[in-house]
This record gives C-alpha cells, structure tokens and sequence, in this order.
C-alpha cells in the first residue's frame, strides 16, 4: 500500500487484497489503512503459525512468543487461536510428547517441569504430563551421574558432584543414594591383554 505522495506504507498479502476488493488507484483513510495492515498482519502470523507447526509442535505459549517477535501481539493471538481451533495445538499432547523426550535424555522431573513451563505449558498441564508419564528419578540421575560426573567422583569430588546433580534438579536423598552407590561398588580390574 502506498500513500497519496506515492511513499511505501505497508505490504497486503493476496488474500487480504481479494478479500477487501482493493484495486490500483483506490484511496483509502488512515482507519481503512490500519484495518487492512491489521488483517495482513493476522494473515502472515498464521502463515508463519502453520510454518512453525510444519517443523515440529509447539506449546500455544510458546508459539504465541515466537509470534510476537514478528508480529503485533494481536495478530499473534489470533494465529495462535486459529491454530487451536483448527486443532494443531494442543497443550497436553505437547506436554506429553516433549516429557516423555526429556525423560528419555535423564532429565529429573523437576527439571521436566521447569522446561515445559518455558515452553508455555501451562503448570497443570505440565504436572498432568508427569504424573501419567511417572520418570524413575533414581534410574535418571545414576544414569546422569555415569555419564558425566564418575570421573569426579573417583577423583574426590564429592561435593562437587552432588552439587552438579542438584543443578540439574535431582532431590538430594536421590542424589546420596545414588552417590552412596558408586562410592561403595568395588572399583573395576582394567582389562588383561595378552
């Protein structure tokens, strides 16, 4: 759209364009114009919506954040409630999928939580996704504690080691039984080569 000068204003996409009847030469008053970036604006959110959601799910919380980065805060609601409404978003499948996910990297449950909350999960729906999946807090930081912190721990760094846990959101009676484990288990003979 350009104004009477011939100055760019704004860009309308095809259906706005369709939609409205424009035509080359029309004039148009500032409340007119406002209308037509608003219903341009609404319709590349839900371009970008439907771009978004091609490439993987997303949270309705998180999507209306990376929305608003392009677009104004109405136009990436409305996206966000086409997309509900067209049933492309739901929360708690989001929710389930994505616990399950970090569940499946050793992430504690708290640490879950923190990380679909982030993603606008809101806190029912994160706790929901919890309890049906119910991850083995214990199996989850030995697992974590094999992996990243052995070293230290055969090294003597204890109290580093339980703090690094903590960090990562493991209770600390978990933390000491799975410490207590490693500390106690008889250390390895190195292979024999012959």
């Amino acid at each position: 759209m350009f104004d009477s000068t011939g100055e760019f204003l704004f860009s309308v996409d095809g259906e706005t364009l369709y939609k409205n009847h424009i035509r080359v030469g029309q004039e148009w008053d500032d409340c007119r114009l406002a209308q037509l970036q608003s219903q341009s604006d609404t319709r590349r959110a839900k371009d970008k919506a439907l771009e978004y959601l091609s490439l993987r799910d997303h949270a309705s919380g998180e999507l209306y954040e990376k929305l608003c980065r392009r677009f104004d805060e109405a136009s990436a609601a409305a996206a966000v409630a086409e997309m509900q409404r067209l049933e492309l978003l739901d929360d708690a499948r989001f929710a389930q999928h994505r616990a399950k996910y970090l569940a499946g990297q050793n992430r504690s449950p708290r640490e879950i939580r923190q990380k679909l909350m982030q993603a606008g999960v809101g806190r029912q729906e994160a706790e929901d996704a919890l309890r049906s999946l119910a991850p083995d807090e214990e199996k989850a930081c030995r697992a974590v504690l094999e992996k990243k912190y052995l070293r230290k721990l055969r090294e003597g760094h204890r109290d580093a080691v339980i703090a690094a846990l903590a960090r990562r959101g493991f209770s600390y009676s978990v933390i000491r039984r799975a410490v207590s484990e490693w500390e106690e288990a008889p250390e390895p003979e190195p292979p024999v080569w012959e």
